[in-house]
């Protein structure tokens, strides 16, 4: 099974991911592969370098905060941000869904985007997790150290929650405590066939 993880902001799908991974799925992080293009020699390095000069610190490494703070604040460089990495971010993810479904395996690909860029018809399956409006600014401003602009502004950036719920296959609830949230993957996880057995 191939499943595109998606959901609001600071919902918890790293949470998710990290209870998939224990059943033995392979998971896939967009975040971390567009930190991986945005690396010292890598052809996103020198686009954002051109493109976004101030945000190059002094050993060509990319000042990712400060980039934020740019690209939130102004959806067009938001845009040219996305033209520059997603490429790379989406040739990697798909290289790694043909993979896994050639070797028949479990894959979970978490992507914020998913919707946004039109992957669904990539996966077996949309989870989606939610949480409250107000539980995700407190998340996000806790967890990025953000002021309440700056974590509504990164919540503006994407699709309403609401709307990415009426997509998908599954919608996990990440409102409580993380057995709770563990308990409502499990259910997924069997209903779906896949036996608790096969947990690690």
């Amino acid at each position: 099974m191939v499943i595109g993880l998606t959901g609001g902001i600071a919902t918890g799908k790293s949470s998710v991911a990290s209870i998939l991974e224990k059943w033995g799925f392979e998971v896939i992080d967009a975040d971390l592969l567009a930190h991986a293009a945005m690396e010292r020699g890598k052809p996103a390095n020198a686009a954002i370098a051109e493109k976004f000069p101030s945000t190059v610190l002094s050993d060509r490494t990319i000042d990712r905060k400060k980039l934020a703070r740019i690209v939130f604040e102004d959806p067009a460089k938001r845009n040219l941000l996305e033209e520059i990495i997603h490429p790379e971010v989406l040739a990697e993810i798909k290289e790694r869904i043909d993979l896994a479904r050639a070797g028949k395996r479990n894959l979970v690909a978490m992507v914020p985007l998913l919707f946004e860029k039109g992957l669904e018809g990539w996966m077996d399956e949309v989870w989606v997790v939610k949480a409250s409006r107000r539980r995700q600014m407190e998340r996000l401003m806790h967890r990025d150290r953000l002021s309440e602009r700056d974590a509504e502004l990164r919540l503006e950036a994407q699709w309403p929650l609401e709307k990415k719920v009426e997509l998908a296959d599954a919608v996990i609830d990440n409102e409580e405590s993380p057995a709770e949230l563990e308990r409502r993957v499990a259910e997924l996880l069997i209903a779906k066939g896949l036996p608790k057995a096969n947990s690690k």
